[in-house]
């Protein structure tokens, strides 16, 4: 058994999937997305294709080994999507080869289906009451938001209007977490964190940015409130200084970005080691999140999915649309089935992505400046 082919399909929105192909004809597809540098993630599969072709699709570790470690420079967001596509994808294969889902190459299951939330409000978080009740609606009982817009590095804290949002979503019978999106600097996050503190979120996301891990344990001292963090870490040792500091709650590994379902199994693992949860970050497309429910599935610490299903970024294109059977994917009461069909679970209308990849994306996040003019976080 050999891997004959290895395409990238650049789909709209903003997604970037995979799809390998075996001697005897048979397919898996991965989803190595990441949002705004597709084009990079294109690039360095011009060298994966190199290593993998001719290669056992069954030999899913020594690939990973090969294309994590043979190429002497490692990790990063580039090179660790490009991988986690493939990954993905491999899993997928093999699992329509054998006739199962990965979970259960993985360990069996530990559960049917787990809690799902959906985005609302945008990039500026606005109109939270309408989006939220639109959300109960669609069965969701958890939501999450940004938790501002722009924040200036130092600024007198005007709060108020972000623990109106919250409260405006808990009104509507709603779960709500907080993204921060690293767009606070300490001097604001610290002040935020403690405002934050009587209204009881899931969490708070990224209340610094992954390169200030270190200064984490300040904002831990400052508020109950559970810490998230990792959507921008990219292997297992990205996340264990962050689990040995100790002030982190959840984790949030994203399966397009971290090493594929492969290396998130691991992380999550070494975090179970550390008391700490587990959220994949995924507001990506429909692969991502069929990788995440075969992690879901087989994974004790799993606690949140998060899903794009009507997310602001998927214009044009929502999360359901290139699948054959969108059901599978559709959240019930609050929850995401775990899906029981081989590989990853979820089948792709291949016409579909071919066609709409004809027309590729290039998608772009907005660049933001300050009222000084000076960049800010987006």
């Amino acid at each position: 058994m050999k891997l004959i082919g290895l395409e990238t399909f650049l789909v709209p929105p903003r997604w970037l999937f995979v799809r390998v192909e075996a001697d005897d004809g048979s397919v898996g597809w991965g989803e190595a997305s990441l949002e705004g540098h597709a084009e990079a993630v294109m690039g360095a599969f011009e060298a994966i294709r190199d290593r993998v072709i001719g290669a056992d699709p069954r030999a899913i570790e020594d690939i990973w080994q090969v294309i994590y470690r043979g190429g002497f420079y490692r990790g990063g967001a580039v090179l660790m999507s490009a991988l986690s596509g493939l990954d993905q994808a491999l899993w997928d294969w093999k699992g329509r080869h054998y006739g199962l889902p990965a979970h259960e190459m993985l360990g069996g299951r530990v559960r049917d289906k787990v809690r799902a939330y959906a985005w609302i409000g945008g990039d500026r978080p606005d109109d939270i009451a309408a989006a939220a009740a639109a959300r109960r609606a669609q069965g969701f009982t958890a939501v999450k938001m940004n938790a501002t817009g722009d924040v200036a590095w130092l600024a007198a804290p005007r709060f108020a209007e972000v623990v109106a949002r919250v409260e405006a979503a808990q009104a509507e019978g709603m779960d709500v977490a907080l993204d921060f999106h690293g767009r606070l600097h300490r001097p604001m996050a610290k002040q935020l964190a403690r405002a934050l503190e009587p209204l009881g979120l899931l969490f708070i996301e990224e209340p610094l940015l992954s390169e200030h891990a270190e200064a984490l344990p300040q904002i831990a001292a400052l508020t109950a409130t559970p810490i998230a963090l990792g959507e921008r870490l990219y292997s297992r040792w990205d996340f264990k200084p962050l689990l040995e500091a100790g002030a982190v709650d959840v984790i949030q590994p994203d399966l397009s970005h971290a090493g594929g379902l492969s290396e998130c199994r691991r992380i999550a693992a070494l975090a179970e080691a550390h008391d700490v949860a587990v959220a994949p970050h995924c507001p990506l497309g429909p692969l991502a999140l069929g990788a995440c429910l075969q992690l879901a599935a087989c994974t004790p610490n799993v606690v949140l999915q998060e899903m794009s299903l009507g997310i602001h970024y998927n214009e044009g294109h929502d999360l359901l649309e290139f699948m054959v059977e969108p059901a599978v994917l559709t959240p019930v009461d609050g929850f995401l089935p775990i899906p029981t069909g081989p590989g990853l679970g979820i089948a792709i209308d291949e016409a579909r992505v071919r066609a709409a990849a004809s027309a590729p994306h290039r998608w772009r996040n907005p660049v933001w400046r300050h009222a000084d003019g000076s960049l800010a976080e987006w």
